[in-house]
Formats: structure tokens, C-alpha cells, sequence
């Protein structure tokens, strides 16, 4: 049986941003060092965004930033899905891009207006890991990086003093783990999960709402709070079937990055151990640096300002970090890098 949607706002699919009058609930947000104005009819939507993106520090790259439009339609599904949704497919065609569940949720964009629509249908709401992330989260960093002309990078960044040191690897490397740690000793937090940068100035910019861990994490917290804290976080399980914490940031542990942060470097996190456990930090060839970066970042490679914030990263330094015995080992690292 197929399935359709009904919205309490009249038929979503004719023209999705046709002028109407302004939705009577809103909400003002500083994300990604650019204004997002979200509006809805749906108070349970707004509160989705709030808890993503509420109690952030505001973030500020260029006072001309142009201000950002998401609008959010809540809409009903005539027969109820059960089970995971279904993966987003990739649409684009006359400078719109649509990321597409199914006909009753998705994302429509026009990057070059600084808008978007999110449509998605009630039974979403009970799966908000999902909705925020997919659908108004694919919002949010398509138009901030390209109304702001900023590389989208996979990776976490930490630092402290206004610098700090991006951390790159692939799914499962330990860069969720390192960040915990850094977090724990000191740094500041940046981005967990996906970091922002300006190419000429190397400013990092990231939301900082949630850490994901897994449960094996937890053998070396040590701090009686801080483990309980992330233990008793509720569990999201990702598309890959892997369960994590999802630990807020914003309970009050650790320091949050209040500014962007510009980058003193770039690591790429080894689990292979060191051969010296006084020297965990070693410089990468620069031979091997620019074939490193972009086998780790295919989508930011292909992207306007790649090859600016390649050359930028080169002269900051590009390092691997491999393993010591204790995380804390690979944060003292870090430090170094940072200069303290």
C-alpha cells in the first residue's frame, strides 16, 4: 500500500515556497557563525530544534553573513510506517536540492535564496534522532556552508585560547573518544562529528550539542561524574546498526568553544600504537598529505574552497596521531600541538 500525507497547510507539493502568511511559532538561532530563523505551525517541530540547537555558544565568521530561512511543516501520514525510516535519497535539479525519506518526509533547499523547507510527518517525531539529524540538520549545514562559503569537513575539533586542532579518521578511528578526553582534561569542544572552515582563515566552526560514544568508551573514564553522566545518556542506534551515548554537552561538563576556533593543525587518529610512547605525534610526509586529505574528505574535496583550505592546513602542519596507552596520552599530544 502506498503512502500519503495530508498537511494541516494545504498540499505541499505544488510549490513549497510559495508566499504565505508567517507561521505563528518561531525561533531565532545562531548556528555555524550564521542567523537561522525557523518557523512553524508545529510547536513539537520548534521544540526538535531547540533541543539541537538551544544553549549553544553563538558563533560569529562575517558580519555580512546573509540570515538563513528554515521553514518546518508537520504533516499527517494516512497509514503509520513502522520500523527504521528509510535512508535519504539525493535530488537536485534547477538550484534546488531535495534530501527524500518518502513522500511524507524530506528537505527541499535553495541554497542560493538561503531557505529551506522541511516537511515531515507526526509519527517523526518519535524518532528524533532521525528527523534531526537527516532532515533539519541537512538543512542547517548545506546552507551555512554554502551561503557562507565554508568547507564541510567530517571530523571533531578541540582547542583552547582561541585555537584549535582538527581531528580526522575514519568511523570507528576514536575521534568521538579523543574529544571526550580532551573535553575531561581541559579543552575546550568544538564539533564532534562535523567541523566547518573557513578556507583563508582556517576559523572552525561546529555545533556542539551531543557526544556519541560507545559503551567501551567508558573503561577509561575515570571522573565518578563524568561516568555517570555519559552511562545514563539515552542510546541512539546509527544506520550502521552500531548503538551509542548520546551524551549532552550542555549539562555543564567540559567547555564549550564560546568562538570559532582557527586551526593550529590537523591530525589523523591511528589506532595502531606507538612505536615510542614519548613521541605519539609525528608530522605526515608532505608527499602523502594532499592524497590523505582528500581519501578522508571526498565530499569536502569537491567542494568550492578545497584547494585554498588544503594549501592553509598544509602550512598549519598535518600530523598522525598514534596510540598511546592511555587517552590522555594522546591529549597531552594535543597540547603540544596547541603550544602549551
Amino acid at each position: 500500500m502506498a503512502l500519503t500525507c495530508s498537511s494541516r497547510m494545504g498540499d505541499v507539493h505544488a510549490d513549497p515556497f510559495r508566499e504565505q502568511h508567517r507561521r505563528p511559532f518561531s525561533a531565532h538561532k545562531q548556528i555555524l557563525g550564521g542567523s537561522f530563523l525557523f518557523e512553524s505551525d508545529s510547536v513539537a517541530l520548534l521544540h526538535v530544534v531547540d533541543e539541537a540547537y538551544g544553549g549553544l555558544p553563538a558563533h560569529h565568521l562575517a558580519p555580512s553573513a546573509p540570515p538563513f530561512r528554515i521553514e518546518l511543516r508537520l504533516v499527517l501520514r494516512n497509514v503509520a510506517s513502522t520500523g527504521e525510516p528509510l535512508p535519504v535519497q539525493m535530488q537536485s535539479s534547477g538550484g534546488m536540492l531535495c534530501g527524500i525519506m518518502d513522500a511524507c518526509n524530506y528537505t527541499i533547499l535553495m541554497p542560493e535564496q538561503h531557505k529551506a523547507l522541511v516537511v515531515a510527518s507526526e509519527d517523526m517525531l518519535r524518532r528524533p534522532y532521525h528527523l534531526r539529524y537527516e532532515l533539519i540538520e541537512f538543512a542547517v549545514f548545506t546552507l551555512a556552508s554554502r551561503g557562507l562559503g565554508l568547507v564541510p569537513l567530517h571530523g571533531a575539533c578541540v582547542g583552547r585560547n582561541g585555537r584549535g586542532v582538527l581531528l580526522l579518521g575514519a568511523s570507528g578511528s576514536g575521534k568521538s573518544t579523543l574529544a571526550l578526553h580532551s573535553l575531561l582534561h581541559g579543552l575546550e569542544f568544538l564539533a564532534e562529528d562535523a567541523v566547518f572552515v573557513q578556507p583563508e582563515s582556517l576559523l572552525a566552526t561546529g555545533v556542539a550539542n551531543y557526544l556519541h560514544l560507545q559503551a567501551d568508551a567508558l573503561r577509561f573514564v575515570e571522573d565518578e561524574r563524568a561516568w555517570r553522566w555519559i552511562s545514563r545518556s539515552p542510546v541512539i542506534r546509527r544506520r550502521s546498526g552500531v548503538a551509542k551515548f548520546e551524551a549532552d554537552l550542555r549539562q555543564g561538563y567540559g567547555r564549550l568553544a564560546g568562538t570559532a576556533l582557527a586551526l593550529a593543525g590537523a591530525v589523523f587518529i591511528s589506532n595502531q600504537a606507538a612505536d615510542d610512547g614519548r613521541a605519539l605525534l609525528q608530522p605526515l610526509p608532505e608527499h602523502d598529505i594532499a592524497h590523505r586529505l582528500a581519501a578522508d574528505q571526498p565530499y569536502a574535496a569537491g567542494q568550492p574552497g578545497w584547494s585554498r583550505f588544503e594549501q592553509q592546513l598544509r602550512r598549519a602542519g598535518v600530523y598522525q596521531l598514534h596510540r598511546g596507552r592511555h587517552p590522555r596520552a594522546s591529549v597531552d599530544a594535543l597540547l603540544q600541538l596547541l603550544g602549551e
